[in-house]
């Protein structure tokens, strides 16, 4: 304990060394606190009570039917929007309320000052507001609240038409707005379903399964294929062996000699065949159409010119024929029907080639196809998805326009909130401001504790050493002793009349604000 006890002493000497500018600082602040209680003007409260009655029997009635705003929400949002700059320059500048015109620098302090003083809130119960307005006129301050009052009343249906005739605008230009997008997106889906039209439409997994049965037919066709080129290759092997002639003797009267026949025949007969199933099954711009015609005309071209070839040979033959004795044409039937055989199957490797070059033309196409389903499928499910968010919110726009539209008819008949005045504006007889009487009271707290602040200002600003201990601290060296100061006796009649000065004027500020303090007690309104 013997620490704070000693700090408490510390204060108190340095309280003590400045006791005079103590005494001085709290005359000052005093007087001071006197003349500022003394002008300062009374303040007259007017205020007001409105309740808002929002239970009508066609609200619950027209539930779902039609859109009806929230008119707690909506009364709230009034009674903080009354007490906005405009409303405020409207009220200053009426006439009637008592403001005279001003300058432009002392109107806008003055607006200021009424947006700040003007009060609104709940006035004790729900659905309640409260209005109050202080003021150093009593008159006015209760013309301002009436105006207040009026234009929180008038507002409300104000407010709902206009807010109603704004939605109706707002949902109008929503919906034209939401036509043209939808439009568009109507448009961009059909575009992009022509530009990539047999892509879209199947799964990914069907043009695989179009793939793997291509690839086995494909694969099937190749085996043919070479099994058709082997047998082809035993058939031109046997007919090499086999003699072109039988013996003279061997040729019987009726021999004739065999037809011009092209190796081409069998290959055209089968290329026209493969052409008559493609057309019963696709149109003649389809690529496996136009792949077949083409191999259709260059196979005409081919016989064209291996019948030229082969008269042109026969001529020859025949030529040769007549000037030698043997004749030289084929009257082997074995090497004919070897030749018939590979006729044959000449036609048929060529049939099995254009048909597996058409098989693999297609499943080239379904590969190219099938890379591009996944992307064309992703693109495709993103328009819809885009057209679908926008047809929902088109659908909702047009059935809250309905909806609002039923409600400002509701509005226009029947009003959903009703404005009641429970307690007309009035002013109180009595100013509720300033209380002088407590801060007469508390200036006399203001002034003792502003002198002892000085005092203790005034001692760390010139500080003084007053003890030993204070001394070694300060020094941080050790303290041998002491000397004591021997006062005589005109110092101590010194001492003891400024003691009683001292004391007299603490008495004199006391007496003072006693006295300033009953007066007040006594004159005070409030």
């Amino acid at each position: 304990m013997s620490g704070p006890i000693e700090n408490a002493r510390e204060l108190l000497r340095e309280v003590w060394r400045g006791r005079w500018l103590a005494v001085g600082v709290a005359w000052m602040v005093s007087l001071v606190v006197a003349a500022g209680v003394l002008t300062m003007k009374d303040r007259y409260q007017a205020s007001a009570r409105v309740y808002i009655d929002t239970q009508t029997v066609l609200k619950p009635l027209m539930a779902g039917l039609a859109f009806q705003p929230d008119i707690q929400q909506q009364i709230t949002m009034l009674a903080r929007t009354l007490i906005s700059r405009p409303n405020i320059e409207l009220l200053h500048d009426l006439k009637d309320i008592g403001w005279d015109k001003s300058e432009p620098q002392k109107r806008e302090q003055e607006i200021a000052g009424l947006m700040k003083a003007i009060q609104m809130g709940p006035g004790g119960g729900a659905n309640v507001y409260a209005i109050s307005y202080r003021d150093t006129d009593p008159q006015r301050a209760q013309r301002l609240v009436e105006r207040l009052v009026k234009m929180f009343v008038s507002s409300g249906g104000d407010s709902k038409k206009k807010d109603s005739e704004d939605a109706r605008n707002f949902i109008e230009e929503e919906i034209r707005s939401y036509e043209a997008k939808l439009a568009e997106a109507e448009n961009k889906l059909k575009d992009y379903k022509l530009k990539n039209f047999g892509v879209t439409g199947l799964a990914a997994q069907d043009y695989f399964a179009r793939m793997s049965a291509l690839s086995d037919e494909v694969n099937k066709l190749r085996l043919e294929y070479s099994a058709a080129e082997k047998s082809r290759d035993a058939l031109k092997r046997e007919l090499s062996t086999e003699a072109t002639q039988l013996p003279p003797e061997a040729l019987g009267p009726q021999s004739m000699a065999a037809p011009i026949v092209s190796e081409h025949d069998a290959r055209l007969e089968a290329a026209k065949k493969q052409l008559d199933e493609l057309l019963r099954r696709y149109t003649e711009q389809h690529p496996d159409v136009i792949m077949t015609r083409r191999t259709i005309a260059q196979l005409e071209v081919l016989k064209r010119q291996d019948l030229e070839a082969k008269r042109a040979a026969a001529v020859a033959a025949s030529a040769r024929s007549k000037g030698a004795n043997t004749e030289t044409a084929a009257t082997n039937p074995v090497y004919q029907r070897i030749r018939f055989a590979l006729a044959e199957a000449e036609a048929s490797v060529a049939s099995l080639r254009v048909r597996l070059g058409t098989q693999q033309a297609r499943l080239a196409e379904t590969r190219a196809l099938a890379s591009r389903v996944p992307q064309a499928e992703a693109e495709l499910s993103q328009l819809n998805r885009d057209y679908d968010i926008i047809r929902k919110n088109y659908e909702q726009l047009v059935a809250r326009r309905e909806s609002a539209s039923l409600g400002v008819k509701i509005d226009q008949t029947s009003p959903l909130a009703e404005f009641r005045l429970i307690e007309p504006p009035r002013t109180e007889p009595k100013p509720v401001f300033p209380n002088r009487l407590s801060l007469a009271l508390l200036g006399v707290l203001l002034a003792a504790a502003a002198g002892i602040a000085a005092a203790l200002l005034r001692s760390r600003l010139a500080p003084v050493v007053g003890s030993a201990k204070a001394l070694r601290e300060l020094s941080g060296r050790p303290v041998l002793g002491t000397v004591s100061l021997l006062v005589d006796e005109p110092a101590r009649q010194r001492q003891r009349a400024g003691l009683l000065g001292l004391l007299g004027a603490i008495a004199a500020l006391m007496l003072m604000q006693a006295a300033w303090v009953g007066w007040v007690a006594v004159h005070s309104r409030i």
